[in-house]
């Protein structure tokens, strides 16, 4: 259930127009019954003017009239009611973990510069003025910081982390793309030869006719070798 636009305000016109109890109160107005009380004991909130609900469209009467009658009961906003989405304030962090958070600061700022002092500030609840001191080296603690991760101290969860590294690498355009070596190309092949066609001795050539101008040795050349002696000369 969304809160009153004005809860401290509604919660004050409450206490002094209407006999609900301080539990009533505080849970449609997302207060604290003591800080109710402590409203109707004028301790604090002294002097605030009052919003009326009613006119304000968030109550109706027949609702107030219907809880007055049953403490036991809390009170509904008006069907006409326009909600209004509360505003998300600053991270809460730890009392416990408020030391540690110089430590973060240095780890952030040496390991991913791309951050901004705004998105560490979101990131682990600090300050923009404690993030310069600590990148200057002028905060009173610096002997004794540490850098150290902000998941394993507890200070940020490990995808809020990732997130907000993602968007400052996007913004810084670092976003780290694995390295891919082309290939070499293959050296081109030279085409083999042709062999060249065996020639197959034939009738023909075997028994050509040799005329009687060529050379001896073309004589003898042309001759088949089962028509020659052994001693090189033309059987008879």
């Amino acid at each position: 259930m969304t809160h009153p636009l004005m809860p401290k305000a509604t919660a004050v016109w409450l206490v002094e127009n209407t006999a609900l109890s301080f539990e009533q109160i505080a849970d449609f107005c997302g207060l604290h019954s003591l800080e109710v009380q402590a409203m109707a004991d004028d301790e604090v909130a002294f002097g605030m003017q009052g919003m009326d609900p009613i006119s304000a469209g968030e109550l109706t009467l027949e609702e107030i009239e219907r809880c007055q009658g049953d403490p036991g009961t809390r009170l509904n906003p008006a069907p006409t009611r326009t909600p209004v989405a509360k505003k998300k304030g600053a991270r809460y962090t730890p009392v416990s973990k408020r030391q540690d958070r110089p430590d973060a600061i240095a780890w952030l700022l040496k390991n991913y510069p791309e951050m901004s002092d705004a998105q560490i500030s979101k990131l682990i609840g600090t300050t923009k003025p404690t993030i310069n001191s600590i990148r200057d080296r002028s905060h009173w603690n610096t002997a004794n910081i540490k850098a150290q991760n902000p998941v394993s101290l507890g200070l940020c969860a490990a995808d809020d982390l990732e997130k907000i590294v993602a968007i400052a690498r996007a913004r810084a355009g670092t976003t780290h793309k694995p390295n891919i070596v082309p290939e070499a190309a293959p050296a081109p092949t030279q085409p083999e030869a042709a062999p060249e066609p065996k020639v197959e001795p034939t009738a023909e050539s075997l028994f050509k006719p040799v005329s009687e101008d060529a050379p001896a040795d073309e004589a003898t050349a042309a001759e088949p070798e089962s028509l020659l002696a052994p001693d090189g000369k033309k059987a008879e």
